[in-house]
């Protein structure tokens, strides 16, 4: 019995749909013509945006000085970057002194519009930067710089620099700790240039020689430590390889027109079904 009583309810809802749509269907025509008509327009008013993208993988190059003068390091610096350098790269081509750097470059305040008398100029620099340029990391290790621009020349331009870019704040932070290191280091082998000058001073006995040949093992280890910061602190070698470098699109990759005008049309009808059924509602 019960089985019987859901089979006509649904049976009933079926056909009071029916009803619904065979009463409404001339109004419901005429909203999914005029919404896909504005959504045709809206679509097509829409200024296209062209996709570059770059790919580089980060390199061991923080440790080539080691590599290359260190018989024992383990790592080759003709080796691809590990996930620890792929993060900080991201880091570095996602910073606020890349960000200006970029914007300076290509003066953005004026290629977006924004007027220089906006009151939150800056604030809608940044939003219209991080929507139209991305930093993400690949499946395989490696970092997809992408960039939306209204000019695919920019767009490839913007790719392109920001990818040489890298190079460039990576040998500067580098330099500058490697700069630092390297005056301390000077400072520890003086000092200990000096301690070994003033245990030679002392009577010649067993625990003075073992003591003196320690200190110049050890002096031995600073020095080879200060050589080492020294090359880094004048390396210019690249902090990447490029894998590829970004060309100019020649088919836009926003906006979707299809999507919008579908989207348009078919949201107007959704919108427009509630509408009426809470009338008929009322009415009843």
């Amino acid at each position: 019995m019960q089985e019987q009583n859901t089979s006509l309810s649904n049976a009933y809802d079926h056909a009071a749909t029916v009803r619904f749509f065979r009463r409404w269907w001339k109004l419901l025509t005429a909203v999914a013509v005029v919404a896909l008509a504005a959504s045709t327009v809206a679509a097509f008013l829409i200024k296209p945006l062209y996709k570059s993208s770059a790919v580089i993988f980060p390199t061991n190059s923080n440790r080539l000085s080691k590599a290359i003068m260190g018989y024992h390091y383990s790592l080759d610096f003709m080796d691809y970057g590990i996930e620890r350098d792929c993060e900080y790269a991201i880091q570095i081509l996602s910073s606020k002194r890349m960000q200006q750097a970029v914007c300076e470059h290509f003066n953005l305040m004026e290629h977006y519009g924004i007027p220089a008398d906006h009151q939150h100029r800056q604030h809608k620099l940044d939003v219209q930067y991080k929507s139209n340029i991305t930093v993400r990391r690949t499946d395989f290790l490696g970092v997809e710089i992408g960039v939306l621009d209204q000019d695919a020349q920019w767009a490839a331009d913007i790719a392109n620099y920001i990818a040489a870019m890298y190079d460039t704040l990576c040998h500067d932070i580098h330099s500058d700790r490697a700069e630092s290191a390297a005056e301390v280091m000077v400072e520890v082998c003086t000092a200990m240039e000096r301690e070994i000058d003033s245990l030679s001073q002392l009577p010649a006995t067993p625990w003075r020689t073992k003591l003196i040949a320690d200190k110049c093992e050890q002096l031995a280890d600073l020095q080879t430590r200060s050589t080492q910061t020294t090359v880094d602190k004048g390396l210019t070698v690249s902090y990447k390889y490029s894998v590829d470098t970004a060309t100019p699109a020649d088919k836009k990759a926003y906006p979707k027109r299809l999507l919008i005008m579908l989207g348009g049309m078919l949201g107007a009808v959704v919108v427009c079904i509630f509408a009426l059924l809470l009338f008929v509602k009322k009415e009843d």
